[in-house]
This record gives structure tokens, sequence and C-alpha cells, in this order.
């Protein structure tokens, strides 16, 4: 496979543009009254929870998927059944091993649309367990 430095670049872009769309969640679920617990939680090499909140007795398992705008389609369509399976798999784990056991618990989504003044649109309750 051949090396190209324009790929890397983008990948890292994109990496960074999650990071940042993962912090401006972060800050909009706290003006919600949501305790953040853990963020970027890793089960294994490809399924990671981006963030781990309480919503008062309820433990919320967060997907959270970052765009700079809608060019290349709404953030929530990269949440596919594929994504959605693996995610459900790191939560089932992260339950196993939680010392705090919890009666309540969810999957959201959350899409970041534009990194200046984003638009914010939170789905609760995106898979069933």
């Amino acid at each position: 496979m051949k090396f190209c430095y324009n790929q890397f670049m983008s990948f890292k872009h994109n990496i960074q543009k999650g990071r940042i769309g993962e912090d401006i969640a972060k800050k909009y679920l706290r003006k919600l009254g949501y305790k953040i617990i853990d963020s970027n939680w890793h089960y294994s090499k490809n399924a990671e929870i981006d963030i781990i909140a309480e919503d008062k007795n309820t433990l919320v398992f967060i997907e959270v998927k970052t765009r700079s705008s809608l060019n290349f389609g709404h953030p929530f369509e990269a949440i596919n059944h594929v994504k959605i399976n693996k995610i459900q798999s790191a939560i089932l784990a992260y339950l196993s091993i939680s010392e705090k056991k919890y009666t309540s618990y969810r999957f959201d989504g959350i899409a970041i649309i534009g990194l200046k003044n984003p638009t914010i649109e939170h789905i609760k309750n995106l898979g069933q367990f």
C-alpha cells in the first residue's frame, strides 16, 4: 500500500474535528444537567464509546458524530446498524465491569453540524437492548 500524505492529513483533521465535536457535546450535556463519567472508552480496536454520562439515575452511552457541513450527508447517517452493534457490545462490556450497578441505561446519538456556532441534535434511545 502506498503512503499518501494528503490522506494522512485528512484523517488527522477528521480526528481533531471529532474531538472538538465531542467537547461541544460534553458542554451541551453538562448544561442539561448530565454528569460526564468517562469519554473515549475503548472496548476493542473497533468499538469505542464517545461519552458515558449520568442523566439523573440513568446511565447514558453517547455516540457523537461531527460534520463541518451537510455537504457529505447528515452526521446521523454515519450511525448505521454495524456501528450500533459494535457500540452495543461495548455497552454490555462496560456494564459488566462497572463497579456501580445501574438499573436504567440507554444509548443516545448527538450530531454536531458546524464547528463555529454549531447546530446540536440529540436523539435519545438510538439502540434497544
